[in-house]
């Protein structure tokens, strides 16, 4: 019985995106509440016949990269070059000793590629060799002169606008790129015309009118706009969280390791401020608490890290189509003092759930010396969650 083939996808990512406005790279702003590149990458890591996710990077933007996925699994990034066509050599090289069978080369600046598109450029690969998501134009195109006069008007039953990911048999494609830079060829748009050139035949197969590629200011005002009009099912929860103080010398609070004289007693880590933050989003799901899902009698937890947890809870969201919009956390203690590390804090949050760290909050307040946590004898957390399903037929997300 033959093996399953291996297929590798390529996120390039490399570019200014100059055409965007200003703010930075495009890959790396937010839109609907996560980074356009953890929204692009995101799908091909999970999806399960994907085995290496290769990012190709300006070196540059290392920083903004690590921040913006840190919770997904990808290979080491490999430097872009000046042009895209340099940038997906750059990730067929550091992808060339895994051997992959098939590779889907996607641009970082499409971030709503699905999962059901990722699984018809796979088939395509294998039963072609060489093909690329296309949608039938619908507007009258126009070839125009260098003074803009039209020359002649295309058959627009026979016009299709390409997309990514482009998915090729690997070597293939790998032995057509180093035969363009061989000869210094390095000017082709996308990979399928780089393939046309090599000589082989590249097939079409149905791409997506959601896939869109931000390109302009008014793409991410428009993108912004049709996401939030989907997501209009609006829910918030709330979470609460206490753990008291035994032998240790530190604590874990809202994912970061703080030095004290005091540790949790708990079954996992006892970091309060995650733990809120799980039963908040959990809440706004109506989908229990975190001890119906984590329980403190299963073995398994103990001792774990919660940003296991939390990433969970994330999960469930987007596993019914829904985004966080926004979570807020409040630290109620005397020690140790929250306010300096505040933006740990949410820088930290905000790598575990993806969200962009405007929309994290991080707050902390005493007791006044009252009760347990005024005796220094543990910490509380109360949090709080707002997150947006999509409407169903009835006006409903369930």
């Amino acid at each position: 019985m033959p093996r399953p083939e291996r297929t590798a996808a390529i996120l390039v990512a490399a570019g200014r995106g100059l055409r965007a406005g200003s703010g930075g790279p495009k890959q790396y702003r937010s839109i609907g509440g996560q980074t356009v590149i953890f929204r692009a990458m995101e799908p091909f890591c999970r999806h399960p016949q994907v085995f290496a996710v290769q990012p190709v990077l300006n070196p540059d933007d290392t920083v903004m990269f690590n921040e913006a996925v840190s919770t997904l699994r990808h290979a080491p990034p490999a430097n872009g070059g000046a042009t895209r066509q340099a940038s997906v050599h750059a990730g067929l090289e550091a992808l060339a000793g895994e051997r992959p069978d098939v590779v889907l080369i996607h641009d970082a600046a499409r971030p709503f590629v699905s999962a059901a598109l990722i699984s018809r450029a796979i088939e395509a690969a294998g039963r072609t060799g060489a093909a690329v998501p296309a949608i039938a134009v619908t507007d009258t195109i126009k070839l125009v002169d260098g003074s803009g006069n039209v020359e002649a008007t295309p058959e627009r039953a026979r016009l299709r606008i390409a997309q990514t990911p482009q998915a090729f048999r690997f070597d293939a494609i790998l032995d057509a790129h180093r035969r363009a830079a061989r000869e210094g060829l390095s000017d082709f748009t996308d990979d399928a015309a780089l393939a046309e050139w090599a000589g082989l035949t590249v097939a079409t197969f149905e791409g997506d009118p959601a896939n869109m590629k931000l390109t302009t200011p008014e793409d991410f005002v428009r993108e912004e706009a049709r996401l939030a009009a989907r997501l209009g099912d609006v829910r918030t929860g709330t979470g609460y969280d206490v753990h008291a103080f035994g032998e240790g010398d530190h604590l874990m609070i809202c994912g970061v390791r703080v030095p004290h004289s005091r540790g949790f007693l708990a079954h996992s880590d006892g970091d309060v401020g995650l733990h809120a933050l799980v039963d908040a989003i959990l809440g706004a799901l109506a989908d229990g608490d975190i001890g119906s899902h984590f329980p403190p009698s299963d073995p398994q937890w103990k001792g774990a890290a919660s940003d296991r947890f939390l990433r969970y809870a994330v999960d469930r969201v987007t596993a019914r189509g829904g985004r966080i919009a926004n979570l807020e956390v409040t630290m109620i203690c005397e020690r140790p003092k929250i306010g300096p590390l505040r933006d740990a804090m949410r820088a930290r949050i905000a790598g575990i759930t993806g969200l962009d760290v405007s929309r994290v909050a991080v707050k902390a307040t005493t007791s006044e010396r009252l009760g347990f946590t005024g005796r220094e004898e543990g910490i509380a957390a109360t949090a709080s969650a707002t997150i947006r399903l999509p409407w169903d037929s009835k006006g409903w997300s369930e």
